[in-house]
């Protein structure tokens, strides 16, 4: 039996991860694990700010305040994620039968979702956590963090989800793209559902003969399938095509022909996840 990791937090993106997270559940016939992570906070930052500015006597007295303020904000910490596990469930519940499971640690948010998706096929992450809140502009960095170390597909949700009803791949002939492809052939979350290809830039009977052997893979599980080239840059083709469809899935490779400038200079991906506001499944 397979499995989806769901990544909740305090954040507006945790609902709709869950129901994001139900959907795949259902359709795929996969148990489902719900994971929030407690980052441990430490008072050194406020230690150091007072050491040089307070005597001896009074540091003291201070750093057992800022422990035991430590240890009540740690506890509080645990009973919220607690209650936002059992909310997830709920919510979780209320779109599927899977099999739920709740996993509620302490540690690095990175680490421990790269040590869990081991026994995962997908992972499923909100656009933004709730300390980026502020910023509708950008994604989350921990989106990018695990995007670059994960080995497992990563299913961004975004903050307002609507149930599917087709599929739109945006193809460059990249390794990612490929393996894309050949996941959702192997794949039943898209049996039955309509397939679009698009792939942005210049026409030319090169590019349209390696869509059409591209549409090729994906055609064995899907009714209907199609492709275009669209001219523009990618970031702004993808963005705009799917706008006018609220209720597609996006899937995309999370990296194109040069996947080491992507990470120093910003990336197509990138630009696509900020911009899209529908599900986006990106593989590596």
């Amino acid at each position: 039996m397979s499995k989806i990791l769901a990544c909740v937090d305090a954040s507006s993106y945790a609902m709709p991860v869950c129901d994001l997270t139900a959907w795949l559940a259902s359709r795929l016939a996969s148990d489902i694990e719900l994971l929030h992570v407690v980052q441990r906070k430490s008072a050194v930052a406020s230690r150091h700010d007072y050491s040089g500015a307070i005597g001896l006597g009074v540091k003291s007295e201070l750093l057992e305040e800022l422990t035991r303020i430590e240890e009540a904000q740690g506890k509080l910490a645990v009973e919220s994620g607690r209650a936002l596990l059992d909310a997830a469930q709920a919510r979780v519940r209320a779109g599927t039968s899977a099999k739920i499971e709740q996993v509620h640690v302490h540690g690095g948010i990175i680490e421990i979702i790269l040590e869990r998706e081991a026994e995962a096929e997908l992972v499923v992450m909100g656009k933004r956590g709730a300390s980026s809140e502020f910023a509708p502009a950008h994604i989350g960095s921990k989106i990018e963090r695990v995007l670059r170390a994960s080995k497992r597909p990563l299913v961004v949700a975004p903050q307002h989800f609507l149930v599917p009803d087709n599929v739109v791949i945006a193809y460059d002939g990249g390794k990612s793209i490929l393996r894309a492809l050949e996941y959702v052939a192997s794949s039943h979350a898209f049996d039955g559902m309509p397939i679009h290809l698009i792939m942005a830039g210049p026409q030319s009977e090169a590019r349209r003969a390696e869509l059409e052997r591209a549409l090729l893979t994906v055609s064995v599980n899907s009714p209907q399938v199609a492709s275009s080239i669209l001219p523009g840059a990618p970031e702004i083709v993808i963005a705009d095509y799917m706008a006018d469809r609220p209720r597609s899935m996006l899937i995309m490779g999370a990296h194109g022909h040069s996947p080491l400038r992507n990470l120093i200079v910003g990336s197509t991906t990138t630009a696509v996840i900020r911009a899209v506001q529908a599900p986006i499944l990106l593989i590596r």
